[in-house]
């Protein structure tokens, strides 16, 4: 077990070096830095704009964030599929934010008691700052400074995938979507497996949308695990699915299934969105 744990985030390491080597081509986007002070750093942001967005001066776009959104890291495809998948028709426009990395282990953790969580980098368990920081900061900026909605969702994968199902349990009305592919979920001794029936049955008003996908070399039973609370305890007003994806690895579930999510996650009107 702890030798699957520690290929992953190898895998993911490593996968993030072969993306800056590439350099990848993206969509035309924008760029600034964030002084955040629950974070007590500043923070480099990059956001696409939808085709058209300049001279609809009165249309207002839903907003997906990202983790893991650096230029160097997964903005690129993610702002791709994005921009295809509109020009195409086939997904409502958005406007994409990622925030990119700075201490990526700090900030999708929250705090553990297992020993061998806290040495896979120097500072763990800084999920509730970084929680702070999109609640409190980016996205009151994002909403000064472009023409959003209210629609909100986020995605991420791994330890970003952690991070959103975290921020689903402890903060559901944060996001009105959130896509969590491949999470972590073997974090702090699968606490959120473990929380998740009592989680659900203390909200049961709770209206959201939840996806959730694992991969076949992900620990299978902590993912199937969390579905069956879902099964067992999700509110009516929750929207919910788990997809196991034994055909995917850790390290391309995310490019595998982007398209496949988004496209229902921000179905066209005239298109009926998968539940």
């Amino acid at each position: 077990m702890r030798y699957v744990r520690l290929f992953l985030l190898t895998v993911v390491l490593v996968s993030g070096v072969v993306h800056a080597a590439e350099a990848e081509p993206m969509p035309p986007h924008a760029t600034f830095t964030l002084p955040s002070k629950a974070l007590k750093e500043k923070r480099r942001i990059n956001v696409y704009t939808p085709p058209g967005y300049g001279a609809a001066k009165g249309v207002r776009y839903p907003v997906l964030y990202m983790p893991d959104g650096g230029e160097q890291e997964d903005f690129p495809h993610v702002a791709t599929t994005v921009d295809t998948a509109i020009r195409a028709g086939e997904m409502r426009p958005v406007i994409l934010v990622g925030i990119e990395n700075t201490e990526r282990r700090r900030d999708m953790t929250g705090p553990t008691q297992v020993e061998s969580d806290k040495e896979i980098a120097p500072r763990v368990g800084g999920s509730a700052a970084f929680r702070a920081f999109l609640r409190d900061e980016l996205m009151p900026h994002v909403r000064r400074q472009y023409r959003v909605t209210d629609e909100t969702a986020i995605i991420g994968e791994s330890l970003a995938g952690l991070f959103i199902v975290e921020t689903f349990f402890l903060q559901p009305g944060m996001f009105g979507t959130s896509i969590a592919l491949s999470p972590s979920l073997w974090w702090n001794d699968d606490e959120w497996v473990r929380k998740a029936a009592e989680r659900l049955q203390a909200r049961p008003d709770l209206k959201a949308t939840l996806y959730l996908a694992s991969a076949g070399d992900d620990v299978a039973s902590e993912a199937e695990r969390m579905a069956e609370a879902f099964r067992q305890h999700a509110p009516k007003g929750l929207k919910w699915k788990y997809e196991p994806h034994p055909d995917l690895r850790h390290a391309n579930i995310y490019r595998s299934l982007e398209v496949k999510v988004l496209k229902e996650a921000f179905a066209p009107a005239t298109t009926k969105a998968v539940p």
